[in-house]
């Protein structure tokens, strides 16, 4: 195995390995199974090498096959570098104006807004980059594992300026 080709597995790696390492949601499960969380009772955690970004795990483990539920904080003026997942994944803003861009090629300026209560599908394979600009944006994803996410152009950072 070449140098490149090591350090592109390596990296493959880290990124399908990376969600199953989020903070889980405390749910509280009743005798019947049923479980319930509210809006701000997440326990976030920082998303490596991304600053501004908070993620925890509500359901499920990303990193495994199966279903699965995220949420995701930005908070204003942080974006994601474009990239892409290996599995369909269904958004929907619970809080603030998320914007959304599509394409290998990070244009900010090109991004629409999804308000909250708003929903996009993010195709499998397909590159996108989004944000928050003014406001801090909440996101809950759900998908079947195993996810990850990979960066188009990892040499230039996670993130890009929003504004």
């Amino acid at each position: 195995m070449t140098r490149l080709a090591g350090v592109i597995s390596l990296a493959v790696a880290a990124a399908l390995a990376a969600p199953g390492t989020m903070t889980r949601a405390d749910l509280q499960i009743d005798e019947k199974g049923f479980a319930r969380m509210q809006l701000g009772e997440e326990k976030w955690e920082g998303y490596p090498g991304i600053p501004g970004i908070g993620r925890m795990i509500v359901y499920g483990d990303p990193s495994k096959p199966g279903v699965y539920v995220i949420r995701v904080r930005f908070q204003p003026g942080t974006m994601s570098m474009p990239h892409f997942h290996p599995e369909d994944r269904l958004a929907t803003v619970l809080k603030g104006t998320w914007w959304t861009g599509t394409g290998e090629d990070f244009k900010p300026d090109s991004t629409e807004p999804v308000g909250a209560g708003g929903w996009m599908l993010h195709p499998a394979g397909a590159a996108h980059f989004d944000g928050a600009k003014d406001e801090e944006v909440v996101l809950q994803l759900a998908g079947v594992g195993p996810s990850g996410t990979t960066f188009i152009r990892p040499e230039l950072g996670r993130t890009g300026k929003s504004r």
